[in-house]
């Protein structure tokens, strides 16, 4: 990810009115560069070092104005912590059932599966998300390696 998406994504906060303040640069900055679809929880821990006054509901609170700003997508997949993504264009996941890793991929044959919906069901697709579980390559080799 480049610098020239950071300044980007901070051009897109300023035409909201949006103030930015340096622990909301942080933050953004860590989603641009993070390809792990990090938990705030997750981000405040990588920033509380440099940031120790900052606390978990100021990160909550400035993921919900990037979401609003359209600069992150939430995901979330039942459990209690949502996972946080800076690519916000149409892409699909797979998620590790053993350690949670999540990663993306792009398949635009889907694009065509949204269109044959809307076509046979005469619903107007808003959105869809595509999710594969399974085993990451890192979990596989930890089992193979146990037994």
């Amino acid at each position: 990810m480049s610098d020239g998406q950071l300044k980007d994504a901070l051009d897109a906060l300023k035409s909201t009115g949006v103030r930015i303040t340096p622990q909301r640069h942080a933050i953004l900055e860590y989603m641009i560069h993070s390809t792990m679809h990090p938990t705030a929880d997750d981000i405040y821990r990588a920033l509380e070092k440099t940031f120790p006054n900052m606390s978990v509901a100021t990160v909550y609170n400035n993921l919900r104005v990037f979401r609003k700003a359209g600069l992150v997508k939430e995901l979330t997949y039942g459990d209690s912590s949502s996972r946080f993504d800076f690519v916000t264009n149409d892409h699909y996941h797979m998620i590790c059932n053993d350690c949670g890793k999540i990663v993306d991929f792009h398949y635009p044959g889907l694009d065509e599966v949204e269109h044959l919906a809307s076509h046979v069901t005469g619903f107007q697709v808003d959105y869809h998300r595509l999710e594969i579980y399974g085993t990451c390559q890192e979990c596989s080799e930890k089992t193979a390696k146990a037994q």
